[in-house]
C-alpha cells in the first residue's frame, strides 16, 4: 500500500493549479529570450555592409547614331542626363549632392532637388540650398564596338566632350 501513497502524492490531480503570476514569469522568460536572440541576430549583421559597391561602373548608353543633335536624354535607372551637341557627347548625373536625392531638370535647364531645395543651374553648378557642392559630370569614352560607355564614378569637368 506505500507504493500505492507515492502514486497518489505525485499524480497531476493532486498538483496545485498554474497561478497567474506563474504565468507571466514563464511570459517573461520567455520574451527576454525572444528579445535577447533578435538581438544577437542583429549584431552578428553589423559587420556586414548593407549596400555593396558597384561591381562594375562603367555602362553601355547606346549607339551614338541612336542621340539625335540637340538631345537630351535620361536614364533613369543610372540617374544620368546624356546631351549631344554640335561639340560631341556630355554626361551629368542628377544626383543632389546633399543627401542623394535625384535633382529635376526643367525645361529651362536647371536642376531643382524636389527633397530640400537646392537649386542648380544648366552646368551643374550650386545656385541656391544645402548642397555643398555641383552635380557631377560624368567620363564618356567609347567601347571597341562604338557604344557610348559612361563612368558613373569617375567625375570630370563639365567643359569635357566627347566626340564621337
Amino acid at each position: 500500500m506505500a507504493a500505492d501513497n507515492n502514486h497518489i502524492e505525485t499524480s497531476q490531480r493532486f498538483a496545485p493549479p498554474a497561478t497567474r503570476r506563474d504565468f507571466l514569469g514563464l511570459a517573461a522568460t520567455w520574451s527576454a529570450i525572444v528579445a535577447f536572440v533578435m538581438a544577437m541576430l542583429g549584431a552578428l549583421r553589423l559587420p556586414m555592409p548593407s549596400v555593396f559597391p558597384e561591381s562594375n561602373s562603367r555602362v553601355k548608353l547606346g549607339r551614338p547614331d541612336r542621340f539625335a543633335l540637340g538631345s537630351a536624354t535620361y536614364f533613369s535607372k543610372l540617374r544620368l542626363w546624356l546631351f549631344r551637341d554640335e561639340a560631341g557627347f556630355k554626361a551629368i548625373s542628377s544626383v543632389c549632392t546633399h543627401l542623394g536625392c535625384v535633382a529635376e531638370r526643367g525645361v529651362d535647364g536647371q536642376y531643382l532637388c524636389p527633397c530640400h531645395g537646392s537649386k542648380f543651374d544648366e552646368i551643374g553648378a550650386v545656385k541656391g540650398g544645402p548642397a555643398p557642392k555641383g552635380l557631377v559630370w560624368v567620363d564618356l569614352s567609347l567601347s571597341p564596338e562604338g557604344w557610348i560607355v559612361a563612368d558613373t564614378l569617375s567625375d570630370v569637368d563639365p567643359k569635357t566632350v566627347l566626340q564621337a
